[in-house]
């Protein structure tokens, strides 16, 4: 009987992990670049009273034994880099990559490097091109004194170009390349809508975007969220259902429990 409570117990905590999950999915509906996150649950250890293959007779055996599972718990946690939807802004350094592969490389404070698909890039006052948070893009794009913003062009394949003062010919200023990884899952998210590399990921693979297979560039569009609020409305419906049938399962238990214990009255 106690383990029924206890096992109960481990999938209304499973569940609430669940519910987290589904809950930072709804908070990010609107966050550039957004990946939704989906959470994965594995069983527990199972007591084994009787094992399969347990000799029965001198000429048979036990089919399929007899085992008692324990409950659940949280196994992982995956990053689905499904395309969210492109939004036009027609901002000069709204970059989108067309399809799921590439990330965009930026320095951090302490000259570490994170990457993110949030493409809704910046100039500071030096010049430079920098996310939201200030984090130089990698390599370094500097746009040159004399040029003329509303001239900048970024190509499908991340060239970019400028008019520079009274010359009426774009130069090139600069070219954009994005990065991929053998297993963008095991990238650690950081918060600020980046990521990190790590064992698990792989090294960083360096590209020119548009070719071998890596996603080109859109300019004036920004990648939404991929989250999608009906479906995570749907997860969190289950979820609940399933949080409320193991309160029940703790209800029962403790019912059988207290007439158990009635039957010496």
């Amino acid at each position: 009987m106690v383990r029924s409570l206890w096992t109960s117990a481990t999938g209304m905590v499973a569940q609430q992990f669940n519910i987290d999950t589904i809950s930072n999915n709804l908070s990010n509906v609107n966050t550039t670049g957004f990946k939704k996150n989906r959470a994965d649950f594995e069983d527990l250890i199972y007591q084994h009273q009787v094992l399969a293959g347990t000799p029965a007779t001198a000429v048979s055996e036990v089919p399929t034994g007899v085992s008692v599972g324990h409950g659940v718990r949280p196994a992982s946690t995956q990053k689905i880099f499904e395309m969210g939807s492109l939004q036009a802004t027609g901002h000069k350094l709204d970059i989108s990559i067309s399809n799921t592969v590439g990330f965009y490389k930026v320095q951090m404070p302490d000259e570490s490097f994170a990457y993110t698909r949030d493409g809704t890039f910046k100039i500071d006052s030096n010049r430079q091109v920098v996310t939201s948070n200030g984090y130089l893009m990698q390599p370094e794009l500097i746009l040159p004194e004399n040029g003329i913003l509303e001239t900048l062009t970024i190509s499908e394949q991340g060239e970019v170009t400028m008019v520079l003062g009274d010359d009426m010919n774009p130069t090139n200023i600069g070219q954009i390349e994005t990065y991929r990884f053998v297993n963008p899952a095991g990238l650690k998210a950081i918060g600020k809508n980046l990521l990190k590399e790590t064992p698990a990921s792989g090294a960083e693979i360096a590209g020119t975007p548009g070719l071998e297979g890596f996603g080109s560039l859109l300019q004036g569009f920004v990648e939404m969220s991929n989250v999608k609020l009906a479906e995570e409305m749907v997860n969190m419906i289950v979820a609940q259902r399933a949080y409320e049938a193991n309160s029940k399962s703790i209800h029962t238990s403790d019912s059988m429990l207290a007439t158990a214990i009635g039957l010496k009255r």
